[in-house]
C-alpha cells in the first residue's frame, strides 16, 4: 500500500474510496491487452442504452496500414503503422489522446517482400517508464523515448540474429519483466525468446530452440516467484523470467505455425487454443517444474486470433467454427454457443473481448467495426447495446478514461463511450 494511500484511508476513508475510484475510472491501456494483459479494463460504469446516431467521434485522423494494437499512456496514443510510399517504412505515430494532434513521430525502412497479409506491423506497442517498446512484422525491435519519440536502440533481429520471420510475420508485443523487455523472436542459435535490458538493449538472456510464433508472452505468479509462460509453433512453454531457464514444455504441434492467441492463466492452470490442434489445459504443480495435460478438445473449442476471457470458472472463446463459446475450464465441458450473433461467420472470425470491470459486462469490437456492450454468462450472451465504430477491423482497440480507440485500414479515432454520470 502506497503513502499515500494509507494517510488517505487514516484521515478520511470515504474520501479514499472517491479518490480511488476516480483513479479507476480513468485507467490506461498501455500495452497489449490493457494494463494486465489479460483483457480486464476498470472503466468507468457504461450505460446500456446508446445513441441511436452513434457514439460521439471527439476526432479522427488518417493512418496507414496494420493490425497492431492500440495503446493509450499518460494521455497519448500510440500508433503502429506502415507506409508505403516514398518509401516502405514502419512508423509509430505518438497522437494527444484527447485532441488527435501529433505529437511526434518515428519510421524506418523496412522491406516486407512477400509477407502475407503484409499491410502492416502486427504486435501492439509496450509503453514502460518512459519508454515506447515496439516489435515490426519482419523484425526490427525499437525503444523510443515516451515523450520525445528519440530512438533509444533499435536491432534488425533478421540481421543481427538470423531471426527467421514467421509466414504472417512476428506479432508478439514485447513484455516487460523488471528491468528486461522480452521477446518472442527466434533469434539464432536457441533464442525462441530473447531479453533485452531497458535501458540499454544489451541481450541479457535467450532461450529455447523452437521458432516464433504470433502468441505474447505472459508472466504469472508460481510458488515464491514468477514464471513466463510462452506458447511456440511446437510447445507451451514455462521459463524463469530472471535467468530464461526452461522449466517445463508441453508438446503441442501447431498447423501453419498459428499459435495466436495469448495464454490464459487460472485456477493454476495454463489455456491455450487453436485452430487446428484444438484446446489444451495444462495443471500447474506446487513446484516451478511440474506441469501436466489436464484435458484437451479438438472439436469444440477451436480458437484463431481472438483472445478468450476468463471469470469465475468459465472461459469466453470465439470458435472459428462455432461462433462465441463458453465452456468451464476446469473440465473443458461446453455449455453454449451464439451461432454467431456477436460477430459475422467468417474464415478468419475476429472480435476484441475485454471485461469493463462491472458484473458480467464485456466491451466488444467485431470483424465489421460495430462496438457491442454485452453481459457473458454461463446462462448465455445477451447482448445491451451495438454501434458501428470504424471500418472492418482486425485491430485490438485501447479504452481510456471514457474513451474507446479504434482503427481500420484507413482510420483512427476517439469516440466517447456512453457512461453513467
Amino acid at each position: 500500500m502506497s503513502i499515500w494511500r494509507a494517510r488517505c484511508l487514516a484521515a478520511a476513508p470515504w474520501l479514499c474510496w472517491l479518490c480511488w475510484s476516480a483513479l479507476a475510472a480513468a485507467e490506461d491501456w498501455p500495452r497489449w491487452r490493457g494494463p494486465r494483459g489479460d483483457g480486464t479494463w476498470q472503466g468507468p460504469r457504461l450505460r446500456e442504452t446508446w445513441p441511436a446516431e452513434g457514439l460521439r467521434v471527439s476526432w479522427s485522423a488518417a493512418c496507414g496500414g496494420g493490425y497492431a494494437g492500440l495503446v493509450v499512456a499518460d494521455g497519448r496514443l500510440y500508433v503502429f503503422d506502415r507506409l508505403t510510399e516514398p518509401e516502405q517504412v514502419e512508423r509509430l505515430v505518438c497522437r494527444d489522446a484527447s485532441s488527435g494532434q501529433v505529437l511526434w513521430q518515428q519510421a524506418y525502412h523496412a522491406d516486407y517482400e512477400k509477407l502475407d497479409y503484409g499491410n502492416g506491423p502486427r504486435a501492439a506497442p509496450t509503453v514502460h517508464d518512459g519508454s515506447v517498446y515496439t516489435l515490426g512484422a519482419v523484425g526490427h525491435i525499437s525503444c523510443f523515448d515516451a515523450k520525445s519519440g528519440t530512438l533509444r536502440w533499435q536491432y534488425d533481429a533478421r540481421r543481427e540474429w538470423g531471426a527467421v520471420v514467421p509466414e504472417w510475420g512476428f506479432a508478439a508485443s514485447p513484455v516487460i519483466w523488471k528491468d528486461l523487455v522480452i521477446l518472442h523472436v527466434a533469434a539464432q542459435p536457441d533464442g525462441c525468446l530473447l531479453a533485452l535490458d531497458c535501458r540499454t538493449g544489451r541481450e541479457v538472456w535467450r532461450s529455447g530452440a523452437d521458432p516464433a510464433g504470433y502468441a505474447t508472452p505472459i508472466i504469472i505468479p508460481r510458488g515464491s516467484g514468477s514464471q513466463l509462460v510462452a506458447w511456440t509453433p511446437q510447445h507451451v512453454l514455462g521459463l524463469d523470467p530472471d535467468s530464461g531457464l526452461m522449466q517445463w514444455q508441453i508438446p503441442y504441434p501447431v498447423t501453419y505455425g498459428v499459435s495466436i492467441a495469448t495464454p490464459i492463466h487460472a485456477e493454476g492452470m495454463i489455456f491455450v487454443s487453436g485452430y487446428w490442434e484444438g484446446a489444451k489445459a495444462i495443471d500447474l504443480g506446487d513446484a516451478p517444474q511440474q506441469a501436466e495435460l489436464r484435458w484437451e478438445d479438438d472439436k469444440k473449442l477451436r480458437g484463431l486470433m481472438s483472445q478468450p476471457l476468463y471469470r469465475e470458472g468459465h472461459v469466453y472463446l470465439l470458435d472459428k467454427g462455432l461462433g462465441l463459446t463458453c465452456f468451464e475450464l476446469a473440465t473443458g465441458r461446453k455449455l453454449w454457443d451464439d451461432r454467431h450473433r456477436m460477430t459475422p461467420r467468417d474464415r478468419n472470425p475476429q472480435a476484441t473481448l475485454v471485461w469493463t470491470g462491472h458484473e458480467d459486462q464485456v466491451l466488444v469490437l467485431n470483424a465489421n467495426g460495430e462496438l457491442i456492450l454485452a453481459r457473458f454468462a454461463p446462462t448465455g450472451y445477451a447482448e445491451l447495446a451495438r454501434t458501428s465504430l470504424v471500418g472492418p477491423t482486425w485491430v485490438h482497440p485501447a479504452y481510456a478514461g471514457r474513451h474507446v480507440y479504434a482503427r481500420d485500414a484507413e482510420r483512427v479515432l476517439c469516440a466517447e463511450l456512453p457512461t453513467v454520470e
